[in-house]
């Protein structure tokens, strides 16, 4: 029985860490999409800045979380820095990196 639960909680963070993996290569595009629309595409990251960075805190919790947040947020406003894959690679530095569970 103790053996069942622990295999389910297993199961249910690594479907936790695929689903953000998933999420933040989702985020990642629509943070790229700007550069399809030429001069309005720039204007568009001025909206989706905090909209990405509230995402990252809300996705990764404590430190990690808050500095992640903070990075999106201005790698989304300075130009020409939206091709940074910020979602996919805090997902990086969590479940590799840092080995989170």
């Amino acid at each position: 029985m103790k053996n069942e639960i622990q295999m389910e909680t297993v199961a249910v963070e690594q479907s936790s860490k695929t689903q953000k993996l998933l999420l933040g290569i989702l985020f990642d595009g629509l943070g790229m999409v700007s550069y399809t629309v030429p001069f309005l595409g720039e204007f568009s990251d001025v909206i989706w800045a905090p909209i990405a960075g509230l995402i990252m805190t809300k996705m990764y919790k404590g430190q990690v979380g808050k500095v992640a947040g903070y990075i999106a947020f201005f790698e989304e406003l300075i130009p020409f820095t939206d091709v940074i894959p910020t979602f996919t690679l805090t997902w990086i530095y969590t479940y590799i990196i840092k080995k989170e569970k």
